[in-house]
């Protein structure tokens, strides 16, 4: 099969994502082998192939926002049968003993792996998954439409988890890609006033579409205080930024895997008053399962780009570049 690997991490006009011949994947004990329906395009793919992640495996094949078709089963594996459409998400193993799965926050597992970094994922025709690790998809939403649900609404789902967001209150959203949108549906859905600062006139527009309240330039201030606040972009310098447009007590949540250098802050503009600043880490099964159920009674609208999976390269540079409106689709050929 024809599938994209990463050569040699680097920035993408050095052409790192490359097409290489590849063996159709066995799956293993427990494992099952999946035939790819549509690859979601997350901007963790980007990290790793650019090398903003460390490597943790040569050549691997990107990808984790995968929709497809179960097709064959591993030794031991009964939880699908052929035929059955599942999802491939991020989160791919973790020990089950540690401390941290025992308490039920299996996301910091410091053994966890992970889709399309540590094993092969979505850009290629076929991937095998354990299936422990996979979801049924909601039958509501399309192939293309549900493979974003897999990272980028999942992990805003968590994100606006972590913010602590109270009932009603006023959300701040910095950055509106494929997860932003999706979030700032869930939030307005609850009731929420949704504010969404971010570069780009198609997102702004998006978000418009959406019912954000005010949408305006990322740097911009918005019209009230916040009681809460998202940062999608991976951009440092914007964390001062937002941490300033919290009211008393807001908190800031980081979704992202990947950051660039947050500036020096200052304790009395950006912290006093009891303003917090919190990370999120990939996600907990439990929150995938809780998310693509909201997701289907929400009648989440997902907003997608659907391109050809021979031109993953090309949906990289567009992600990139801040060009794809929602959230990019691979789409294999038949």
């Amino acid at each position: 099969m024809q599938g994209w690997v990463v050569e040699e991490p680097g920035p993408l006009r050095r052409h790192p994502l490359v097409r290489a011949e590849l063996p159709v994947p066995e799956p293993g004990p427990g494992e099952v082998l999946v035939r790819v329906r549509a690859c979601g395009v997350c901007r963790t793919d980007l990290h790793v192939v650019t090398g903003d992640l460390p490597r943790h495996r040569h050549r691997v094949v990107p990808g984790h926002e995968v929709v497809g078709e179960v097709a064959l089963l591993g030794d031991g594996a009964h939880r699908f049968q052929p035929g059955d459409r599942v999802g491939v998400a991020w989160l791919r193993s973790t020990c089950g003993s540690c401390r941290w799965c025992r308490s039920g926050r299996e996301n910091l597992c410091p053994s966890s792996r992970y889709t399309g970094w540590d094993a092969d994922g979505g850009y290629a025709p076929w991937t095998v998954v354990p299936e422990a690790y996979a979801y049924r998809v909601p039958a509501s939403f399309s192939d293309a439409d549900a493979a974003p649900l897999l990272c980028a609404g999942i992990i805003g789902y968590r994100s606006l988890r972590r913010a602590e967001l109270p009932p009603g209150g006023r959300l701040g959203i910095y950055g509106f890609g494929a997860s932003a949108h999706l979030t700032a549906q869930v939030a307005i859905a609850q009731g929420a006033e949704v504010h969404v600062l971010t570069r780009g006139a198609a997102a702004r527009a998006l978000a418009q579409d959406l019912g954000a309240a005010s949408v305006g330039e990322a740097h911009d201030a918005p019209p009230v205080p916040l009681d809460a606040a998202i940062l999608f972009a991976p951009a440092g310098e914007l964390v001062p930024t937002a941490l300033e447009a919290l009211g008393p007590g807001g908190t800031l949540a980081l979704a992202g895997i990947h950051l660039s250098d947050v500036p020096v802050l200052d304790y009395q503009r950006h912290l006093f008053r009891e303003r917090s600043l919190r990370s999120v880490t990939s996600n907990t099964r439990q929150d995938g399962e809780e998310f693509l159920v909201l997701a289907e009674r929400l009648h989440l609208q997902v907003t997608t780009t659907p391109m050809p999976l021979d031109e993953a390269d090309r949906a990289l540079e567009d992600l990139e570049a801040g060009r794809v409106r929602g959230a990019a689709v691979l789409v294999p050929s038949e």
